[in-house]
């Protein structure tokens, strides 16, 4: 009604709206390089007005909300490309590690160890009986085979500690879908009470960002303003407010860690985020690898051993095995392949028993030109499985680079909607404080004119 009192309390209730809107706005610039955080806005509305004397009266404003400038669309798409761009991420991680083991540009490459061997075959040719050169045969098949070794070794290492990369990144996952479920009842709890949850959200976003690094998630709205989580197959990660730890259990046949959820192995359906990466680098890639090179090390080192005892060594005698390798086939051969040959003149290179002939030993040679390699020759099995690092690590820096960019201009248009903007900002600080200042004033003519009345009629009293 169109009283002093009510007039004081419209000014008053416009001073309290500015206030909160001053405050937010405030709150809004001291957060505006805070990551994961939302720009707030006050929505203001004029409360319901009322009626005196068959009239309707202002009854001033009030807030109606505090809302985050949210676009569900764009962060769902956001989480969905930060897992693939992960996923490349550390696959693409271990496998630079695994292609610096092939670079020939050092010389101490396989290729280098062959072509040595080969070369010193060559040599040998001219002249069988002569020590010194079997020595150096002798010698550069050991180093042929100390590189097969260290080069599986190696490998296997960068497995394992892929393999670690899995348990830790488990473990992380298992932190961070605790954290979202405990947000989930916050959010709930403040939701129902009609209280401002947009920080609980800003972390719960955060969050669920920082799960999708990890593993494939897709995200759904459980009611009352908590979500569920799967991931892409459908294994539950976050339920309301429970959460689905991850656990891992050794594989027996390969020695490395599985994952299992409810004790089913999830391990084959994980397809994207660090996880997936890092399984693919351990699962099939580095096996791949290791694989070529011991059909290399087995087909190389039979090879050798079927022509050395064929012929007959420098003191007349049978030829023997020339490398020891793995009874139980080519598994494992590339990082057990050894010399068998102790003693130089061991080295069968004659097929007619005669002392200086060099036949045996010529058909070792040709071995470097003969497909003993599921169809290829030794160098060229070598280069191919060189290429296949290489195309590897190509295609997962180029898949890596173009993710990384969608991510980044995600993250742009999100903030162009979600971030804050300080010019923005300012302007709305002196819209609002200038707001409060004038509610002030009203405050301070209606107390000015309050208390005249109450002067006036103490006056009229007295008369």
């Amino acid at each position: 009604m169109g009283t002093l009192i009510s007039s004081l309390n419209i000014a008053l209730q416009s001073m309290e709206a500015n206030q909160e809107a001053l405050s937010t706005t405030t709150n809004n610039i001291a957060n505006a390089n805070t990551p994961g955080y939302t720009d707030q806005s006050v929505s203001l509305v004029e409360s319901p007005p009322v009626e005196y004397g068959g009239m309707l009266f202002g009854d001033g404003v009030s807030v109606s909300q505090i809302t985050s400038q949210r676009d569900s669309l764009l962060q769902t798409r956001l989480d969905q490309e930060t897992q693939q761009q992960s996923s490349y991420n550390s696959y693409l991680g271990t496998m630079q590690q695994v292609q610096t083991l092939f670079n020939e540009t050092t010389g101490n490459g396989l290729q280098t160890s062959l072509t040595s061997f080969f070369n010193s075959l060559q040599q040998l040719s001219t002249s069988p009986t002569d020590l010194s050169l079997r020595q150096g045969v002798l010698t550069a098949a050991q180093n042929l085979a100390q590189t097969f070794n260290s080069t599986s070794s190696n490998l296997s290492q960068l497995q394992e500690s892929a393999d670690q990369t899995v348990t830790q990144t488990v473990s992380q996952i298992n932190t961070l879908t605790s954290q979202i479920a405990s947000l989930n009842v916050q959010i709930a709890s403040a939701t129902g009470g009609s209280q401002n949850a947009n920080t609980l959200l800003d972390q719960r976003d955060q969050a669920i960002e920082q799960l999708s690094g990890l593993i494939d998630v897709s995200q759904s709205d459980a009611g009352g303003g908590a979500v569920t989580l799967t991931t892409s197959n459908g294994t539950a990660l976050v339920v309301g407010n429970h959460s689905v730890p991850l656990t891992t259990e050794t594989n027996q046949a390969t020695g490395f860690q599985d994952i299992y959820s409810q004790e089913s192995d999830i391990t084959s359906g994980i397809t994207s985020g660090s996880l997936a990466g890092a399984l693919q680098a351990r699962d099939q890639s580095i096996p791949s690898i290791l694989s070529s090179l011991d059909s290399l090390a087995s087909a190389l080192g039979n090879s050798m051993n079927t022509i050395n005892e064929a012929g007959t060594d420098l003191n007349g005698n049978p030829g023997q095995a020339f490398f020891t390798l793995p009874s139980s086939g080519t598994v494992g051969a590339a990082a057990t392949i050894s010399v068998a040959l102790t003693n130089p003149s061991q080295i069968a290179g004659s097929l007619n028993g005669t002392t200086g002939d060099n036949s045996n030993i010529n058909a070792m040679l040709a071995l470097q030109n003969q497909t003993i390699v599921n169809g290829q020759t030794p160098l060229d099995a070598y280069s191919n499985l060189v290429d296949q690092v290489g195309n590897d690590v190509s295609t997962a820096t180029s898949e890596n680079t173009s993710s990384q960019a969608m991510v980044t201009q995600l993250q742009n248009q999100i903030s162009s909607v979600s971030g804050v903007d300080i010019n923005q900002q300012s302007v709305n600080l002196i819209q609002y404080e200038r707001a409060y200042q004038a509610a002030a004033q009203v405050s301070a003519v209606i107390d000015s004119l309050t208390a005249s009345a109450i002067d006036l009629g103490q006056a009229q009293s007295v008369t």
